[in-house]
């Protein structure tokens, strides 16, 4: 191990996961994350109080856990510890309050500084997430796209370089995950719902049997909204009978994935052409769709890019090492808080806010 990269804990409660995670530049040591998907399926969603109270919980276990994988690579005690990462925003509020507070505590009482890091920073960086013996092998070779796609957040962002972002376009409405989610459960499945839409449409070959409106296709402009394919698919099936729902259900599932992807694509394409810049970055809770993952490569190798994906599947959703990693390249050009100030939470927090000059 280089004893000289920095080495960080870092703590993400963004939503629902609460994790942890020791990361030696670029490489995860150690990760630990507790889901709560389970204590949230039976209400359909998130819920922030049952959230908040289960990070309270595991926070302290989670921690303790991930010292406790780290001491197979060499790391036993807080001495080892360069600094403390931590997840200042996007996020529900009340949930990024338990991290934010633990994180000073440990500062605090083992004196080793705070660096506060955007969530959506982890996901962009979460392709370039080596394991511990370094692997996957990726330089950087700056400038990126990076297609952002989540249950809270779709977006186009040109990433600069290290800590250099511009978002291009994002959602005016609906995340693509949380319509996805809200599809399925017009459907009547539960919590959370993508995965179902990717399991029925998959049965079927992803056949795009009703054709749905493409949102915004048609825009000069890099923008999303699936709040009018929302309301076009609840108009659609809420004409169908009980019995010709469920016989063409898996159509159903299918059609609505299609129309969301194809809008996630077409857009990607669009700002490749227009920036010039044929690298593609995928990350977020819904980059783990193979369909996504299938109809993406396809389209970047047409355009004669590349594309990169986490390169395993924990990475995609909300997890500490990510925000490690952010955490080492923040500390490595010194950019630590310098009060509590630099690591209030932000619930709405912009991947603008983090971008450095």
């Amino acid at each position: 191990m280089n004893k000289k990269k920095e080495i960080i804990i870092a703590i993400d409660t963004s939503c629902d996961e609460t994790s942890a995670a020791i990361v030696c530049g670029r490489c995860v040591l150690s990760s630990v994350v507790y889901s709560q998907i389970l204590i949230h399926k039976k209400w359909g969603g998130v819920m922030p109080q049952i959230a908040k109270r289960a990070h309270e919980e595991r926070i302290d276990g989670v921690v303790e856990e991930t010292f406790r994988k780290a001491r197979r690579n060499s790391i036993s005690n807080w001495k080892d510890i360069t600094a403390i990462a931590v997840t200042y925003g996007p996020g529900l509020a009340i949930a990024l309050g338990v991290g934010i507070d633990k994180a000073i505590e440990l500062s605090k009482k083992h004196k080793i500084p705070l660096i506060g890091v955007n969530h959506m920073e982890g996901h962009l960086y979460s392709p370039f997430v080596q394991n511990s013996k370094g692997s996957p092998d990726r330089d950087f070779q700056f400038p990126y796209l990076g297609l952002l796609v989540s249950g809270a957040h779709t977006e186009i962002v040109l990433f600069k370089n290290h800590l250099k972002y511009e978002i291009l376009g994002e959602t005016r409405d609906d995340a693509c995950g949380e319509a996805l989610d809200k599809a399925a459960r017009m459907l009547g499945f539960g919590y959370p719902g993508g995965p179902i839409l990717e399991r029925l449409a998959s049965e079927i070959d992803n056949v795009d049997k009703y054709k749905f409106p493409r949102p915004m296709i048609g825009t000069k402009n890099f923008d999303f909204s699936f709040s009018g394919l929302k309301t076009s698919f609840l108009y659609f099936t809420n004409s169908m009978s009980d019995s010709d729902k469920l016989e063409n259900i898996s159509f159903l599932a299918s059609s609505f994935q299609e129309a969301v992807f194809t809008t996630l694509v077409r857009k990607t394409m669009k700002a490749m052409k227009h920036t010039g810049v044929n690298s593609v970055l995928v990350g977020g809770g819904v980059a783990v769709n193979h369909r996504l993952r299938t109809l993406m490569r396809r389209m970047v190798k047409e355009q004669g890019g590349v594309i990169l994906f986490p390169s395993q599947n924990y990475l995609n959703f909300d997890n500490a090492a990510m925000i490690g990693l952010v955490g080492a390249i923040r500390a490595e050009r010194k950019l630590f808080a310098k009060s509590r100030s630099d690591v209030e939470r932000v619930a709405r927090l912009s991947l603008l806010q983090s971008s450095i000059k």
